[in-house]
């Protein structure tokens, strides 16, 4: 593990694999450097490309300093970027997604030289848009009373998973790390 410091002194935890151009793997909701396809990735990519899977703040080994704002988020990866040599290629996934658009469009192609996105949360349907804002409502006032599980299930049962699998998670070993991230899911919506 490495660590890169942020513009506003956040510690950014990274891993970092291979050798040549650079990308950075920017990971979606409830997720840090190590739980989800980040690992594989690097794995896949190293033979081609220097690979840098981080935590986004607020998760795994990344720190994080309040309060939070999505510009602190693309100071984040501009760090890495400067770390890698100062230009890199950016895949984000779902939440992630969005934060590299959002990183490439306030950089410019200077230092973000490629940007690949999977499953952006981006829907532009009415009744989509109207449900979104109600998920919101309910998200914030389980994260203001600290209600992480509750939290962590809404989001669950927003991407479609059913009930019966969220309570089955709910007794799973790995529930309590993402409770732990919770309040991560504000970040990821402020960016999406």
């Amino acid at each position: 593990m490495h660590v890169v410091t942020s513009k506003d002194g956040t510690n950014i935890a990274y891993d970092k694999q291979g050798e040549g151009q650079a990308v950075i793997l920017v990971a979606g909701a409830l997720c840090a450097r190590l739980s989800w396809s980040g690992p594989e990735l690097s794995r896949l990519l190293s033979p081609h490309f220097t690979v840098f899977n981080y935590d986004r703040r607020g998760r795994g080994d990344s720190g994080d300093t309040k309060p939070y704002a999505v510009e602190r988020e693309i100071e984040d990866i501009e760090a890495l970027i400067d770390e890698a040599g100062g230009t890199a290629s950016l895949y984000g996934h779902s939440s992630g997604g969005a934060l590299t658009m959002e990183t490439a469009i306030k950089l410019g192609d200077k230092s973000v030289k490629k940007l690949a996105m999977y499953e952006v949360p981006y829907n532009d349907d009415v009744n989509a848009q109207r449900a979104w804002r109600e998920y919101i409502k309910k998200l914030t006032e389980l994260l203001t009373t600290d209600r992480r599980g509750d939290a962590v299930a809404l989001f669950m049962k927003s991407t479609g998973t059913p009930d019966e699998q969220i309570e089955g998670m709910r007794h799973a070993p790995f529930w309590q790390a993402l409770e732990s991230i919770a309040p991560t899911l504000a970040y990821d919506h402020t960016a999406s």
